[in-house]
């Protein structure tokens, strides 16, 4: 941990470097710019509320958008308005005294603070800025926010983010003592501090726009076409397998370790865990809502799934089978839904993926991962198999291993006191033949993009395709909208997907009724039923879509060509 936390130091201290970061650099060096007396106290301010806000909405803004219904641009654009507020304060003298007694409560809780030039100023400045950086963060940072996203927030994490903004805190503070040192040493900056000060403030209120308009995202854009290089290696230290020893130590921590059962052929009695219980609040489907402890004598499987995930849907023919051959012998399947996108979270999306895979157990939503938390859970799928006792038995992570899984259930079953429980087993099989990973389409996850215009986030832009696709690779060409979970083609935008694997699977919703989809394989018309009818995959719900079903696996050429501008894309899986 002391290694990671080193680590962490260093990567906030080179995050400075990143292109991503270039925009708001002009706010920085703007808060150096002051009256000497004053401003003296304004980059102290600026660090420690920086790293306030910088820790505080790194691991907890999922959760105040979750708890208090504002979406998260709401805050950025709060942040916004009082950077652009400073800027007209530097512009206008009597807007000046506006700010003053509009932030006059604030000062009354930090000592010394007598006017906006010091430390209250830089406080607020600080705190705004921690919510508007968003650096091109490398692994140790994401798998903090990974956790964050779920709510799962440690010491361990707590101390990873703190010193990730301090090495950011440092060169940040020494840009704006910098500043202040060229203005003492130099007398005519010093006797034209009013024109210099309005000239700062017409720079930080075109910042706040440029950030508001997401042009500091087209400059970032800018800055990678022209400087192909810049920035490369930055985080590349973060990369080695001693970090992501560290990491996995940090975000993967299950209750029990993956496959090891907890009882044995000699001794039934289970040694685990006390399951802990399902957390009430979500809609239950084919049940009235259940406990753990009302199920107390019975086992239970717990399994986390989420409705557009693949390999999710590959255990839904065992879960039915087990479900039907056990439920008279004392065995309760309990489905928790914990959604990896937003519109998973939908009752009626749920309630409808339920009938399409023909689930009759119960099943419970989990859209603010409270059940998912309490198992401290990292996966789509898991299964947790609970004893009579209510204990942990057994654990299960990803697809395979049925018949081990049915062997553990018949066990457990037989401790419960259940007669007549049959040994045979008789699971089908499934083989996944891929060797290309799950792809994410969103700028958020999105890994192997090979357009050469690099992402615009949160924004139309022209995209094109290279010559040709490295193994894995997907590229974009023609006008795109990129956000952070998915990707909305324009009409007549194209993908292009390199993959090796046998059947291709592609999340997707329409923004209208209906949205089409033609498919290609190495550029021929590919037809072979299901979703994909003539050619053409017609979108009408919100769900996973087969795209693809090779006779065998092997390396081929997608292309995705959209015939209208509705459709949404999130993620490709493979089998």
């Amino acid at each position: 941990m002391i290694l990671l936390l080193i680590f962490s130091f260093i990567a906030g201290i080179v995050t400075i470097l990143s292109p991503c970061i270039l925009p708001i650099l002009p706010i920085i060096l703007t808060s150096s710019i002051s009256d000497t007396n004053t401003g003296k106290l304004r980059p102290i301010g600026v660090v420690i509320g920086f790293i306030l806000s910088f820790t505080f909405f790194t691991l907890f803004l999922s959760t105040i958008v979750r708890l208090s219904g504002i979406p998260a641009e709401t805050l950025r654009f709060t942040s916004i308005i009082v950077i652009a507020g400073f800027g007209l304060s530097l512009l206008f003298p009597r807007f000046q005294v506006i700010l003053e007694k509009l932030f006059s409560k604030f000062a009354s809780f930090i000592p010394n603070a007598k006017s906006k030039t010091g430390l209250r100023g830089g406080l607020l400045i600080g705190f705004s800025v921690g919510l508007l950086w968003t650096p091109c963060v490398g692994p140790i940072l994401a798998s903090v926010i990974s956790l964050a996203i779920t709510g799962t927030v440690t010491i361990d994490t707590f101390l990873i983010t703190i010193a990730y903004s301090l090495g950011t805190a440092i060169p940040m503070f020494l840009i704006m003592l910098g500043g202040q040192n060229v203005l003492q040493k130099m007398p005519w900056l010093l006797s034209n501090l009013g024109r210099i000060q309005k000239i700062f403030g017409v720079f930080m209120i075109l910042t706040g726009l440029g950030i508001f308009f997401n042009i500091d995202r087209q400059f970032q854009t800018f800055v990678l076409k022209t400087f192909p290089q810049y920035g490369v290696g930055l985080i590349k230290f973060e990369d080695n397998d001693l970090i992501k020893k560290e990491l996995i130590n940090v975000n993967q921590k299950p209750m029990v370790k993956k496959i090891t059962p907890i009882i044995d052929s000699e001794n039934t009695s289970s040694k685990g865990p006390k399951a802990p219980e399902i957390i009430a609040g979500g809609a239950w489907f084919n049940s009235d809502p259940l406990t753990l402890e009302e199920l107390k004598g019975k086992v239970v499987i717990i399994d986390f799934w989420t409705y557009s995930c693949i390999n999710c849907q590959r255990t839904f023919p065992y879960l039915r089978a087990w479900n039907e051959k056990y439920k008279d012998k004392g065995l309760v399947i309990i489905g928790v839904h914990s959604p990896e996108f937003e519109f998973e979270k939908n009752e009626e999306n749920v309630a409808q993926a339920i009938k399409d895979f023909e689930l009759t157990y119960p099943i419970v939503q989990d859209n603010d991962f409270a059940t998912w938390r309490a198992y401290e859970n990292r996966y789509w799928p898991a299964k947790y198999f609970i004893d009579k006792d209510g204990r942990i038995a057994y654990t299960h992570f990803g697809e395979g291993d049925y018949d081990e899984s049915e062997k553990i259930i018949q066990e457990l079953l037989k401790e419960a006191g259940a007669t007549d429980v049959t040994t045979d087993i008789d699971n089908p099989t499934y083989k996944v033949d891929t060797k290309t990973p799950e792809i994410y389409l969103g700028y958020g996850r999105i890994k192997g993009f090979a357009s050469k215009e690099g992402i615009n986030e949160d924004t139309l832009a022209k995209y094109s395709a290279p010559l040709r696709l490295k193994n894995n690779q997907v590229a974009y060409e023609g006008n795109w909208n990129v956000m952070e979970e998915y990707a909305n083609p324009q009409k007549g935008a194209v993908l292009t997907l390199n993959f090796d694997s046998k059947e291709v699977f592609l999340v997707m919703r329409t923004k209208e009724t209906t949205s089409k989809v033609k498919v290609f394989i190495d550029d021929k018309v590919q037809d072979f039923g299901e979703d994909n009818i003539d050619g053409i995959v017609t979108i009408e719900k919100d769900r996973l879509y087969k795209l693809i079903k090779l006779s065998s696996s092997g390396r081929h050429l997608l292309r995705l060509e959209f015939q209208d501008d509705d459709a949404e894309i999130f993620a490709f899986t493979f089998g």
